[in-house]
């Protein structure tokens, strides 16, 4: 790849969003990239209407289109705004989309488009198998823990000293000189 073509790669993949659980890229951004208005795109989705399914192409809630101009600082429709909720475009409708538009920087640029969401999927996948691999590094080290754990308390007990046997202060006289002596003193 030359140099211009990595630039245009990251600005696509600037352009990719996660919304309802997928990987997505707005009208007016992909209207960007394929160099026509956003109006332009729009009026090809609705003479082709067949060609985008929902899983190709959905639109934003008013929820969601207010966190994103909340996001991106785009302008109230007020002031020569949108007057209608955005498009968003899956992986297969950003590549419909070239199709219907059938202009040459359309068809150049979703070349890119492919490539950049392939990238992102590619990193989710390394990521989950890292997150993957984290968790049974967890799991070993909580059997190791537990182990560990026994062997310091097993040592913990052989160095507690055993208690001591005490022997009691002062003079003990055997059992059998007590006997002997008070037989000596009653005989005598």
């Amino acid at each position: 790849m030359n140099k211009s073509a990595i630039i245009l790669a990251k600005k696509v993949d600037t352009k990719i969003r996660v919304l309802h659980g997928q990987k997505v890229i707005l009208d007016s951004d992909l209207a960007e990239l394929y160099g026509v208005p956003v109006r332009q795109l729009n009026q090809q989705i609705k003479r082709n209407a067949k060609r985008f399914p929902s899983d190709f192409l959905f639109r934003l809630s008013p929820q969601e289109h207010q966190s994103l101009r909340s996001q991106n600082v785009i302008s109230n429709s007020g002031r020569g705004g949108r007057r209608y909720l955005p498009h968003a475009f899956t992986e297969h409708g950003a590549i419909m989309a070239a199709t219907v538009l059938n202009s040459k920087r359309a068809i150049e640029m979703s070349i890119f488009v492919v490539r950049a969401f392939v990238r992102i999927r590619e990193a989710l996948a390394l990521n989950q198998k890292i997150a993957a691999r984290f968790a049974e590094l967890e799991h070993r080290l909580e059997g190791h823990d537990a182990d560990i754990g026994g062997l310091v308390s097993a040592i913990r007990q052989l160095m507690t000293p055993a208690p001591a046997q005490r022997r009691r202060i002062g003079f003990v006289v055997p059992a059998e000189t007590v006997k002997n002596s008070s037989r000596a003193l009653k005989s005598a």
